[in-house]
């Protein structure tokens, strides 16, 4: 009976541990489609908001570049300029793999971005895969590390 119980215990554990795994996995994925939609979509009214919280969920080499002089502001200033709107919608997302030393991990992430124009008229939409590193911190926070577009294209 104490073999029984034993056994029966080892499986609860495996079960929860495999569960808290596929919960870590899947917080990354989510964090760098969140990245995505916070990269591609914004409304005229709500400029200021969008590039501020895509900048407050980036980390490493992605925050340092958007921290350069000026980066913030002239992203702000291209998106009034084209006096419309942009609408994405993510098409999947895929784990690539974890680095366990660095806890960062890659997330290639497919998208379609339509962008309106000032009247309001959508142009055709424009497809995008981006490989998205996600950095988990020691309190376990995701952030957005760094991206790329694989194999040099969008």
């Amino acid at each position: 009976m104490g073999a029984l119980g034993a056994v029966v215990a080892a499986m609860i554990v495996q079960k929860n541990n495999a569960e808290a795994t596929q919960a870590r996995n899947q917080r990354f994925v989510d964090t760098a489609t969140q990245t995505v939609m916070n990269m591609f979509s914004f409304k005229q009214d709500t400029i200021d908001e969008s590039v501020d919280r895509f900048y407050d969920s980036t980390s490493g080499p992605l925050r340092d570049m958007m921290s350069q002089t000026g980066n913030i502001d002239n992203l702000k200033a291209i998106f009034r300029d084209t006096g419309g709107s942009s609408e994405t919608v993510i098409n999947g997302a895929a784990l690539e793999g974890i680095d366990g030393v660095s806890n960062n991990a890659s997330v290639l992430v497919s998208a379609r971005v339509t962008a309106s124009d000032q009247n309001g008229n959508n142009k055709p939409s424009q497809p995008y895969r981006l490989r998205i590193i996600v950095h988990e911190d020691e309190e376990g926070r995701m952030t957005s590390y760094d991206l790329n577009y694989p194999n040099g294209g969008n």
